[in-house]
């Protein structure tokens, strides 16, 4: 297990915790407090097997092909991986990533009849790299923030939200103001809207005359849980759906809360003129019944948007 480390805000990722030895761990995707979306969050997570069902390959190019940049019949799009349904990860062969936004990115490929070239990076890597053109895109829970677009623009295809997750011994009922974490440890993933949320906001509790929370940092998402279960951390926040699939799967630890929702979407270099064409196959699915279907298979229900939006402005619920 790595040691903790400080990182200050760079571009952020949400991240995706994975299984260990001793742990089974959470995954990205978003959640809702609706039934519907508590009760597929908790089909999936008491699946024993990763989801297979095959709900892309037979979707057929459609109009919204027009909308690409002339010429275009191929596309590089780097994941991160490391996670559990439904955030991406390998079937049993090892070999074959799985996941929502996979099958999302997959989707979209098939709806503009290009091919996908996928690449897999590190979450903090990706939006850098979008600048410099290694990647035409990156598909990985990337939540809409105003900081972000400054620099990169997206495509949204799914709603998500930040929350908080402790040990069932915890007094902590409900997390709705940061200072209820003065003098805590709270653990998150490095290079996420997570850490950036926590670090730009330390000031409410030295402005209450209270000590500040402790933000511990991990590379390896593993680590974060394990932190929880040992004691070096109080708190946990991640992604609602990632948080409710941990807590489904293990003992002694409790979902706290929603904090703060987000949209996400597919990530590219500012300026892409792939963003028009994008959108547009991500309506003609949600259009056809297929978003559904993809949503449905990996317990993401609540997670659902009405129709796809180019880099609208941060949500501030």
């Amino acid at each position: 297990m790595r040691t903790p480390t400080r990182t200050r805000y760079r571009h952020f990722a949400p991240f995706a915790l994975i299984t260990s030895a001793a742990l089974l761990l959470t995954a990205c995707g978003s959640g809702s407090d609706d039934a519907s979306g508590t009760t597929a969050n908790a089909a999936a997570a008491k699946a024993d097997k990763i989801p297979t069902t095959d709900v892309v390959s037979a979707i057929p190019k459609d109009a919204a092909a027009k909308l690409l940049p002339s010429g275009t019949t191929s596309l590089t799009v780097a994941v991160a991986v490391g996670g559990t349904p439904p955030g991406t990860t390998y079937l049993d062969d090892g070999k074959t990533l799985t996941g929502q936004d996979v099958d999302f990115a997959d989707a979209v490929a098939k709806v503009l009849g290009i091919r996908l070239k996928t690449e897999q990076a590190s979450f903090e890597a990706i939006l850098p790299a979008l600048d410099s053109g290694k990647y035409d895109f990156g598909a990985s829970n990337f939540g809409v923030t105003d900081e972000r677009r400054k620099t990169i623009d997206f495509v949204t295809y799914i709603n998500d939200g930040q929350g908080f997750a402790t040990r069932k011994d915890s007094k902590l009922a409900k997390i709705t103001d940061l200072k209820q974490l003065c003098g805590l440890n709270v653990a998150t993933g490095a290079g996420t809207t997570f850490e950036a949320t926590l670090e730009e906001n330390k000031k409410v509790c030295t402005d209450a005359g209270k000590k500040a929370y402790d933000v511990q940092t991990y590379s390896e998402s593993g680590a974060i849980w394990s932190s929880l279960q040992q004691g070096r951390s109080d708190v946990v926040m991640s992604t609602i759906n990632g948080l409710r699939y941990a807590v489904a799967q293990q003992t002694g630890v409790k979902f706290l809360n929603e904090f703060h929702r987000l949209d996400v979407g597919f990530a590219f270099k500012k300026g892409t003129k792939l963003a028009p064409a994008f959108q547009a196959a991500v309506n003609k699915l949600i259009a056809d019944g297929t978003y559904d279907k993809i949503l449905k298979k990996w317990g993401t229900t609540g997670s659902a948007i009405a129709k796809s939006r180019i880099s609208p402005p941060e949500l501030k619920n």
